[in-house]
């Protein structure tokens, strides 16, 4: 959880200069980027939400009017990011195959730091998942509530609705995600390990090994939005999913490595056809309970294997 939005008291003075305003905003960036992402599931769409915020920000006349700056770009970006949101949703509706949020991808932690003892909820693939169910609305006030601490009067001024349809909006919406998400987490070391069964089951062909790291009700999401091939539905099931992926990953010229995936270790596939592919894994009870392979290339830009 990402918490409570600081109060950020304008410089001695009572003024805030562009510097100034500039200082305060780059500090609250990286939280503005969560808030944006985890609502619209795209980080280019989330880049879009912040600099406009910025930009909104600048063209104020007097900036120090502002009581709180970091909960007032809290509020803007969920504004923004809820619009956004809204506009993604006709665009999903016309989209190839399931649709998956944008990966957040980086390097692997070795070992099991302090700080991740559970994995990050505010940015997992199984939320944001699991977020894909909800109404922009409910989204919105669960995110920004729950998740980012922005009391219920000022969600009801992002969506538009009362401090009380707000409360139950949240509500409804935290029922979906506690149903959704997984009930035993593993820490991030366990994971790890879990995925490095996977990657070597793999690769050896081994079958049985890999049904055994899967729950029996495993499921297997693939995006590759019409671009690159992917599995066109939602697939089920410990053995059938398992023999799907030795179709794919056993191929002796797919390359793999365990990154770091939203948070939680994933993989980092290239096939013979230089496509790559993202791995999210949700474990739940020491088994995969699901699997969110991202393959299409606009959701991976930069992305090196």
């Amino acid at each position: 959880m990402t918490g409570t939005p600081r109060n950020d008291d304008p410089p001695a003075g009572g003024r805030w200069t562009q510097d100034d305003l500039a200082r305060a905003f780059e500090t609250e960036r990286p939280r503005l980027l969560n808030v944006a992402y985890a609502t619209t599931g795209s980080l280019a769409e989330a880049e879009d939400c912040v600099q406009d915020a910025w930009l909104r920000l600048r063209r104020l006349e007097d900036p120090s009017a502002i009581r709180d700056l970091a909960a007032w770009l809290t509020t803007t970006v969920g504004r923004l990011a809820l619009d956004a949101l809204g506009s993604a949703r006709v665009r999903r509706e016309r989209y190839v195959g399931p649709w998956l949020p944008e990966p957040l991808v980086g390097d692997a932690v070795a070992g099991d730091p302090a700080d991740r003892v559970t994995l990050d909820e505010s940015v997992s693939m199984a939320l944001l998942v699991v977020l894909e169910r909800l109404s922009p609305a409910e989204r919105t006030a669960f995110l920004l509530h729950d998740v980012f601490g922005v009391p219920f009067d000022e969600v009801a001024e992002v969506v538009g609705r009362t401090p009380v349809a707000v409360r139950r909006l949240a509500s409804r919406a935290r029922k979906h995600v506690e149903e959704g998400l997984p009930r035993f987490p593993p820490t991030y070391g366990e994971q790890r390990e879990l995925v490095a069964a996977f990657m070597a089951a793999c690769r050896g062909g081994d079958l049985d090994r890999l049904v055994g790291v899967l729950d029996p009700d495993v499921t297997l999401r693939g995006d590759g939005g019409g671009k690159v091939p992917a599995v066109s539905r939602v697939e089920g099931g410990a053995e059938q999913v398992a023999r799907m992926l030795l179709g794919f990953a056993a191929h002796p010229s797919v390359e793999a490595r365990v990154a770091d995936v939203n948070g939680a270790p994933g993989l980092v596939m290239l096939d013979p056809t230089g496509v790559l592919t993202v791995m999210a894994f949700t474990v739940d009870a020491g088994r995969i309970i699901a699997i969110d392979a991202i393959r299409n290339p606009d959701k991976l830009p930069g992305l090196r294997f």
